[in-house]
């Protein structure tokens, strides 16, 4: 007997379905399919964990379940752009020595030039 498809996801939440046995979310498959036409043998090479069969699961998961899984990528794109804004207000230790080093520098090398 076949395995069923959902058997290849972990729904963590609403808001979280991995691949079985990864930390890696569907939406990481799927940005690679939807926003950047990479076809199923060129995500497994940018994710050499997966086996070719996760990833024709996540895309036939999606065409099977597109309204629901639309809406989940809506919530996981508005949710990264406020991860990113909240990052840029509130930065942490390591990113705001990283920005002094290199403010140091660009001076340092228009004093020299």
């Amino acid at each position: 007997m076949g395995t069923q498809l959902e058997e290849y996801f972990d729904f963590l939440a609403v808001d979280d379905i991995r691949l079985k046995g990864h930390r890696l979310g569907i939406e990481s498959v799927l940005d690679e399919y939807l926003h950047h036409a990479q076809t199923p043998e060129q995500i497994a090479e940018r994710y050499p964990t997966l086996r070719i069969d996760q990833i024709y699961a996540t895309i036939l998961y999606y065409h099977l379940n597109k309204p629901l899984v639309e809406t989940y990528l809506k919530t996981w794109l508005d949710d990264a752009r406020v991860a990113r804004v909240q990052q840029q207000l509130n930065p942490s230790a390591a990113v705001l020595r990283i920005r002094q080093l290199k403010a140091e520098k660009h001076r340092a090398h228009h004093l020299i030039a």
